[in-house]
C-alpha cells in the first residue's frame, strides 16, 4: 500500500490508499500510530481510480510524501478492468470480432475506455472506404486524448516521447517498439517495457520490437531480457525482435549485448518468427515448436550458439538466416560444426536457408553439392562472406544440385567478373551483385564484423 506522509512543525501524519477493484481502502494518522481505515465502493474500477487518483492529487497538493510502496500509475495498471474468460475466448479465435464486441459489453460495464475503442476500431474495418477512413481518424484522436486511461500515465508518457510505438486493434495494443529514440534520450526501457507487458492493454499483443536499450555507452539487452523471461507466459505473441537498431549509425553490432535467450522459449511457446541482431548470443536448449522463421545477425557467433542451433527443436521452421561474422568479434565454429543442419536433421519443412557473414564460404560451396538439406531449399543464401572463383566454380559444376533452387544469393563476396559469370545460371534466380575486392590474398573478410 502506497504511504504518504507530511511532517511539518507540530504536524506528523500518515496517510495510506490502495484499490482492490471498485473499493478504495484509506489509513491514516499520526506517524508512530495504527491509525484509523476506512473503505469506500464505487460503482466501476474505472470510478474507484479516477476517485483515487483525485485524493492521491489532493494529499501531494497539502504537502504529502509517497515514501514507500509505488505510485498511482502502477495502482491503476494492476486494477485495470480484465475478464479472463473472455480473454481466453479472444485468444482461441484471434481474428474473430465477435469475441471482442463480447468484452467491449463488458468493459462499458465496468466504465473502461477501452469500450469504446474497440466500437470505434470495429466500424472501421468493414466499413466503405470513406466511412472506413472517418472511423480511424476517430479511433487516433480517441487514443491521444484517453492515453492516459487506456495506459496510465507511465506508458502515455514513453508514448509521447516515442520511447513506446503502439499499434492498436480492436480497443488492445497489437504491435509495440520499445526502446531509446537518441543520444539525449534517458528512458528506462526495461521499466517501459515491464508495464508494458503487465498491462492488460498488451494481453492480446502480437508483436514486439526491441529497439535501443541504451545509447549511452554499449547497447546491452540483459536487464531487457531479464523483464521478458519474467513477464506472465503469453500465447498470444507471435513475432519477436530484439536489437532493431541502425548499424553503425546507432551502434556497432558487436557493441550490443544480446544475452541469453532461453528464459523467453517458455514465456513465448507460440512464436511464429523471432529475429536477434547484436554480438554475445547465447541461445540455449531451443524449444520453439511453432516457429516458422529464425535469424540471428551477428559479427560474431560464438560456437554455444552454433550448436544450439543445429540441435534446436522447431519442427515447423521454414527460414533460417545465420550471420557467423569475424573471428575478430568472437566468431566460432566452421563446416564441420553445421553438419546436422546440412543432413537436414530437426528441420523436415526448412525451404530458406541463409548461411551468411561467414569466413569459411568456400568451404561451404565444397560440402553444399552433397548437402542433403539442398533437396527441400527453394532458396539459398551466401551473400555477405568470403567466396571466391573457387566457391563459384564449385557451384557451377553442380548443375543437377543447384538447378532446383528458384533462388541462390552470393552478392557481396569475392567474386570476381569472371566469377560472376560462372554462378550466373548456376540456380533459377542467381543475384550476385555488390563484389568487394580484397586489399590482397588474406584480406578477404565478413562483411560485418564489428
Amino acid at each position: 500500500m502506497p504511504r504518504y506522509e507530511f511532517t511539518e512543525g507540530s504536524s506528523s501524519k500518515f496517510w495510506e490508499i490502495r484499490q482492490e477493484g471498485t473499493t478504495l481502502i484509506k489509513r491514516w494518522g499520526r506517524i508512530g500510530t495504527d491509525g484509523q481505515e476506512k473503505s469506500e465502493t464505487f460503482d466501476s474500477k474505472a470510478e474507484a481510480k479516477k476517485a483515487y487518483d483525485a485524493l492521491v492529487k489532493e494529499k501531494e497538493g497539502k504537502g504529502y510524501t509517497l515514501v514507500e510502496g509505488e505510485g498511482g500509475d502502477d495502482e491503476a495498471q494492476a486494477e485495470s478492468a480484465s475478464h479472463p474468460d473472455l480473454e481466453a475466448a479472444i485468444l482461441a479465435a484471434p481474428d474473430d470480432v465477435k469475441g471482442y464486441l463480447a468484452y467491449a459489453e463488458w468493459l462499458k460495464g465496468e466504465g473502461d475506455p477501452r469500450a469504446e475503442l474497440i466500437l470505434l476500431q470495429h466500424a472501421a474495418l468493414d466499413a466503405p472506404a470513406a466511412e472506413s477512413a472517418k472511423a480511424r481518424k476517430q479511433a487516433a484522436k480517441y487514443i491521444e486524448a484517453h492515453a492516459g486511461e487506456l495506459l496510465g500515465e507511465d506508458l502515455a508518457e514513453a508514448v509521447s516521447e516515442e520511447t513506446l510505438k503502439l499499434e492498436w486493434h480492436l480497443g488492445f495494443i497489437r504491435e509495440a517498439r520499445v526502446g531509446q529514440v537518441d543520444y539525449d534520450s534517458t528512458a528506462d526501457v526495461p521499466e517501459v517495457l515491464r508495464k508494458l507487458l503487465a498491462h492488460p492493454s498488451a494481453c492480446f499483443l502480437r508483436s514486439l520490437t526491441l529497439g535501443m536499450a541504451c545509447f549511452d555507452g554499449e547497447n546491452e539487452y540483459h536487464d531487457t531480457l531479464e523483464v521478458l523471461g519474467k513477464a506472465k507466459p503469453s500465447k498470444a505473441l507471435r513475432h519477436l525482435f530484439i536489437g532493431d537498431f541502425e548499424y553503425p549509425d546507432d551502434t556497432e553490432i558487436s557493441w550490443t549485448h544480446v544475452g541469453n535467450l532461453q528464459p523467453l522459449y517458455r514465456v513465448f511457446p507460440e512464436l511464429r518468427e523471432l529475429r536477434v541482431r547484436g554480438g554475445k548470443v547465447e541461445l540455449g536448449k531451443i524449444d520453439l515448436p511453432e516457429l516458422r522463421s529464425f535469424t540471428v545477425e551477428t559479427g560474431g557467433l560464438p560456437l554455444g550458439a552454433v550448436k544450439s542451433i543445429v540441435k534446436a527443436k522447431w519442427p515447423k521452421l521454414e527460414a533460417l538466416e545465420i550471420w557467423f561474422g569475424s573471428d575478430n568479434y568472437g566468431a566460432e565454429g566452421g563446416v564441420k560444426d553445421l553438419k546436422p543442419l546440412l543432413d537436414a536433421e530437426g528441420v523436415p519443412n526448412l525451404r530458406k536457408l541463409g548461411l551468411r557473414n561467414a569466413e569459411f564460404t568456400d568451404a561451404l560451396c565444397e560440402v553444399l553439392p552433397k548437402a542433403k538439406v539442398l533437396a527441400q531449399l527453394q532458396e539459398l543464401d551466401l551473400s555477405m562472406g568470403t567466396m571466391t572463383d573457387t566457391g563459384a566454380h564449385v557451384l557451377a559444376t553442380n548443375p543437377t544440385v543447384f538447378r532446383r533452387l528458384k533462388t541462390l544469393d552470393v552478392s557481396e563476396n569475392f567474386l570476381t567478373k569472371e566469377g560472376q559469370k560462372l554462378v550466373a545460371t548456376a540456380a533459377q534466380s542467381v543475384i550476385s551483385g555488390k563484389q568487394r575486392v580484397p586489399y590482397d590474398e588474406d584480406s578477404r573478410y565478413a562483411a560485418v564484423g564489428e
